[in-house]
């Protein structure tokens, strides 16, 4: 409960130590000034079964207006870990804990069709709120993984990154906020930017940035360098959702897995046939999926499925090929859905079940989840329990054939 004399004592000794770890490590190369700041988290290659991880991108910190889902971080938790969860991956806004970790900053929105995060301008603090977000998940053993959309505050400040140590850096800034606090040990990953290269969530790239090309593995491989110098326990990684025409192309080497994003629709037309583009500010594309969506989808359920079990088994074999290991924290079924009228969810589920399934049968995911709406705003979804918790099930129960870890 939030005004007790105990968690304001709480807040201000998290708030003091994150700013302090924060401001000695502003410059490059400087140690931090806490104790502590070397623990480690764990290594995913060291997982006994498979984690369900479910993906709460900024919505963690962003959605807590009266009936947005999580403006009580205690009860939303209980209900994770009701669910069959025991981790979860939000973006940590390294950019924003680099330049002031304790300031409160004005965000802009990225979309008011879909309900991850704001549909509006919002304002947000950081830290200590990062901080006290993974205590509570600790204390109910929910591992968390870092990421991070960049997301764009009044100021920009994401295009102060001018090259990949810049983007390593301020990574290196937030993990120091973190284990300030002696909190490292619960978390689970780093990836250092969602969907790398997408201009969407990195725009300071430079020009032409490819996973496939030398400009594209040098900012990864740099970037990486930086932050695992500070922190080799942990494994780090940059999520991917494109250029999985190029996979043989794509050198990740210095990626400790793979964090793969495989939905239906990626691997199909299904999109194309529905006539839903993506649209951010636009409500005809979900006016689009109203009408096309489920009709398109029961008109032929086979072929939908086996373009989703295709582009799962392209993904495991490309985990087989580069020795790297798989976690999958955006699935199986649509990119883009939401509680709406005429929208219902019994398709989508069927969908991410197989996908669950299929993929967890492979014995190549270290962890995954059920779906990209595992989280209190999709109501439809949600208070399904009884579904997650049978697919978590599956998730847990799944095999692992793995190759050796790395020394």
């Amino acid at each position: 409960m939030r005004g007790g004399s105990l968690e304001r004592r709480e807040f201000l000794k998290i708030a003091a130590l994150a700013a302090a770890a924060a401001r000695s490590a502003l410059a490059q190369g400087g140690t931090p000034a806490q104790g502590g700041i070397q623990a480690q988290g764990g290594s995913l290659t060291r997982l006994k079964y498979p984690l369900a991880i479910a993906m709460w991108d900024f919505s963690w910190l962003e959605r807590r207006w009266p009936g947005a889902g999580y403006e009580d971080w205690d009860s939303i938790l209980d209900e994770l870990k009701k669910r069959g969860y025991d981790a979860v991956r939000i973006d940590a806004y390294p950019h924003l804990v680099a330049t002031a970790a304790d300031r409160t900053w004005e965000l802009l929105p990225c979309w008011n069709q879909q309900v991850w995060g704001s549909p509006a301008r919002n304002r947000v603090r950081v830290q200590p709120e990062l901080n006290q977000f993974i205590r509570k998940c600790a204390d109910r053993g929910i591992r968390v993984a870092l990421s991070t959309w960049f997301r764009q505050d009044a100021d920009d400040t994401r295009m102060k990154i001018r090259g990949p140590e810049d983007h390593g850096r301020i990574w290196k800034t937030t993990l120091d906020s973190i284990a300030a606090y002696g909190l490292l040990p619960h978390i689970l990953y780093v990836d250092l930017c969602n969907e790398f290269p997408l201009p969407d969530w990195a725009p300071f790239l430079p020009p032409n940035t490819e996973r496939a090309n030398k400009q594209g593995k040098e900012w990864m491989r740099d970037a990486i360098a930086v932050v695992r110098r500070a922190y080799p326990g942990l494994d780090f990684t940059f999520s991917i959702t494109t250029e999985y025409d190029a996979l043989q192309q794509q050198d990740v080497s210095m990626l400790d897995f793979l964090e793969a994003h495989i939905w239906m629709v990626q691997w199909t037309a299904f999109y194309d046939e529905v006539g839903y583009n993506y649209e951010r500010f636009d409500p005809k594309g979900y006016d689009n999926l109203v009408e096309h969506g489920k009709k398109i989808y029961l008109s032929n359920p086979d072929h939908w499925k086996a373009g989703l079990a295709s582009g799962i088994q392209t993904i495991a074999d490309w985990s087989r090929a580069t020795r790297k290991p798989l976690v999958t924290t955006e699935c199986w079924a649509v990119i883009d859905y939401k509680d709406w009228p005429l929208l219902e969810w019994d398709w989508v589920k069927e969908l991410c079940e197989l996908g669950v399934r299929t993929a967890s049968a492979t014995g190549r995911w270290l962890a995954m989840a059920t779906s990209n709406f595992c989280g209190p705003q999709f109501v439809g979804m949600w208070r399904d329990v009884s579904w997650h918790q049978r697919l978590t099930d599956v998730i847990h129960q799944g095999p692992l054939h793995l190759d050796q870890p790395k020394a």
